[in-house]
């Protein structure tokens, strides 16, 4: 069985703590077998999301159709004054253009959700963002979320095994093992 997984997150530095995470859980995905689309940094300087306008740059686009296909979903947010980055909610919005297929938003679909910042309160707070905001779009968040504080952890060891764990958290249940 084929599973594809979309990571998105990031924000507009290259290499970016939670590019390096998000890429670390897609790994753990991939290795699971999956096939992966990542939406990073410059893939995500989108439009201000707009439900009135029909009009989608090409970039938004691939995005909700590589979504609308998705088996699974990643994201990775930093966490700018103790939520989810701008960068990240605006790509995110863009899932209201699936509202009315037959799979709307994110429905049955694991999610994995990894937050870094330089401090625990702002990790978990973003981490928590995250979480809800995949209920709000009726998605499965994986039973492990990944806080990263950045200021105290590099990405090796249990982070690492961590973050290769969530991705393959989202191919397990994308497949309907337990």
């Amino acid at each position: 069985m084929a599973i594809t997984v979309v990571g998105i997150g990031g924000s507009v530095r290259a290499d970016s703590q939670s590019e390096r995470a998000l890429d670390a859980a897609l790994a753990g995905a991939e290795h699971s077998g999956a096939t992966i689309y990542r939406f990073t940094g410059p893939d995500l300087l989108l439009p201000f999301y707009d439900p009135v306008c029909a009009e989608r740059p090409p970039l938004a686009r691939e995005l909700v159709d590589r979504l609308r296909t998705a088996d699974g979903v990643v994201l990775a947010s930093p966490g700018y004054h103790g939520t989810v980055s701008g960068l990240v909610k605006n790509a995110l919005d863009y899932i209201e253009d699936l509202r009315e297929d037959e799979r709307p938003y994110l429905h049955g679909r694991a999610v994995g959700c990894v937050a870094t910042a330089m401090g625990w309160q702002a990790a978990v707070n973003t981490l928590t963002a995250l979480r809800s905001i995949v209920h709000a779009l009726r998605g499965w968040p994986t039973p492990l979320g990944v806080a990263v504080n950045t200021a105290e952890a590099g990405f090796d060891g249990p982070v690492l095994d961590n973050l290769h764990a969530v991705g393959r958290q989202v191919v397990d249940f994308a497949k309907g093992a337990p």
